[in-house]
């Protein structure tokens, strides 16, 4: 097998902060638009949302795989 090239695996940390940046506007989309009739179950799912985000963009800096990268391909 022939290894990914710098290139690749730069293409691939750009991706995943991508992909951090929107769950974390995501998370940020939840809470503002949230009903006021579920203010804790929109403050978990933002939480854990905004926490997959965080940790996809710090795994994009440190070069490494996210937690979203190890779940794999979801149905």
């Amino acid at each position: 097998m022939s290894k990914p090239t710098e290139a690749g695996k730069s293409s691939g940390r750009w991706i995943t902060a991508a992909f951090g940046l929107m769950f974390v506007g995501i998370a940020i989309a939840i809470l503002y638009t949230s009903a006021s009739d579920q203010p804790i179950g929109a403050f978990a799912t933002a939480t854990l949302v905004g926490w997959l985000g965080v940790d996809a963009l710090v795994s994009a800096a440190r070069n490494r795989r996210s937690l979203l990268s190890r779940i794999g391909p979801l149905p």
